[in-house]
């Protein structure tokens, strides 16, 4: 008995000089309703899709390079997966969203909108980046944290916890600070207030100057992070001022 999910069908289209060819469903994967002789989306050739798992590519989604989508994992709509990127677990992509290079989306992730994931970015957990939001460089955004509007998240940035960055006046990433010369991000949450992560720490802004205080009193690395977090309340007094102001209003 064939283990095969799928095979390429004679549809074909050209994408720069690639050749990506239909899908059709050769049993059915009930996790998504899709039925056999089912037409899918469009791969570029068999290992882009696995065949085991439940994992499935509809809609007018492309997926081509070495990209793998396997596991229980969705892409659909417009979606674009391509380069070495991964989508796995019961991540969903779909839209017209684009994950490329060598990033995962994986967990209960959802990446859609008009978003991208791409370098060695890793979006997991019940993530979800959407609207025009950017993930890129080494940056990991996980956990329930939500990442959107035009908001970019770059370099060695963690976001995550109950992250709710908006735009880019939402997030501030500064690198190579600190005894460990480690990334420290600042975003804000679901609350309003501000949050930070450095290496193993995590915690509000004002949680975090005690911390520095009790860790390094008057050493560089003191003065070092006590600028930065005079910098992070100023870059981010606009915004929390505005969600002082909508709370007030009951908004």
């Amino acid at each position: 008995m064939s283990t095969k999910k799928f095979v390429l069908t004679e549809t074909t289209k050209e994408f720069y000089g690639v050749t990506l060819y239909q899908i059709k469903a050769v049993r059915p994967i009930e996790r998504f309703g899709i039925k056999e002789g089912e037409l899918g989306g469009w791969v570029e050739k068999e290992d882009n899709l696995d065949h085991s798992g439940d994992a499935w590519v509809h809609g007018d989604a492309w997926v081509h390079g070495d990209a793998r989508v396997y596991g229980d994992a969705r892409v659909y709509g417009n979606a674009w997966v391509y380069g070495d990127a991964r989508v796995y677990g019961d991540a969903w992509v779909y839209g017209d969203a684009r994950v490329s290079g060598d990033a995962r989306v994986y967990g209960d992730a959802r990446v859609y909108g008009d978003a991208w994931v791409y370098g060695d970015a890793w979006v997991y957990g019940d993530a979800r980046v959407y609207g025009d939001a950017r993930v890129y460089g080494n940056a990991w955004v996980y956990g329930d944290a939500r990442v959107y509007g035009d908001a970019r998240v770059y370099g060695d940035a963690r976001v995550y916890g109950d992250a709710q960055v908006e735009s880019r006046k939402h997030i501030f990433v500064a690198s190579s600070v600190g005894s460990e010369s480690d990334t420290l991000t600042a975003y804000t949450i679901k609350t309003g207030e501000i949050e930070v992560t450095r290496g193993c720490f995590r915690g509000t802004l004002t949680e975090f100057e005690d911390a520095v205080n009790r860790r390094h009193r008057e050493s560089r690395y003191a003065e070092e992070y006590l600028v930065l977090i005079q910098f992070i309340k100023l870059r981010f007094r606009e915004v929390t001022v505005s969600v002082e102001e909508d709370s007030s209003r009951g908004i």
